[in-house]
């Protein structure tokens, strides 16, 4: 049964806790240890060096949050792997790496074609765990304002 064990890392947004597949994650940095190249738009927090790699920062908590954030140097970064680049991802907080069997993730009944992000609700000791496809997520749709995001990044 653990041969189908996998590793997330979880983080809170909004008020809600959400999990990532851990092999998209190549390291958390703090805000604050990144050099910034240039700044951003609402989403796009700015472009970063990092290591030698320059990144887009998305502000997840402008994108999902009804409220501004509050600038905080100390925030982690999750430094992201994606299919096509590497890029920086603003949450509330990282809260945990975690193990979920594929039993443990169930569908969700609303997921679509605009949420197909969205792979389902994961269960751990009582916590619910909202799992995401994070390269669909941050893939560049067909709007204005991420096409304006996108032309911000390396990423597409």
């Amino acid at each position: 049964m653990e041969a189908d064990l996998r590793q997330y890392l979880t983080f809170r947004l909004g008020g809600l806790e959400y999990a990532l597949d851990y092999r998209r994650v190549q390291e958390l940095r703090p805000l604050s240890a990144l050099e910034r190249v240039a700044a951003g738009g609402e989403i796009v927090a700015g472009v970063a060096l990092s290591r030698g790699v320059i990144m887009p920062i998305v502000d997840m908590r402008v994108a999902f949050g009804p409220r501004p954030p509050v600038h905080d140097p100390r925030i982690d970064v999750i430094i992201l792997k994606l299919s096509t680049c590497v890029m920086g991802m603003v949450t509330d907080g990282v809260t945990d790496l975690v193990s979920l069997p594929a039993s443990a993730v169930h569908p969700l009944p609303l997921a679509g074609g605009e949420v197909d992000y969205l792979l389902g609700m994961g269960e751990l000791g009582g916590r619910r765990l909202i799992m995401l496809d994070i390269d669909r997520l941050m893939a560049v749709r067909g709007t204005a304002r991420q096409r304006q995001a996108a032309s911000a990044s390396s990423c597409s």
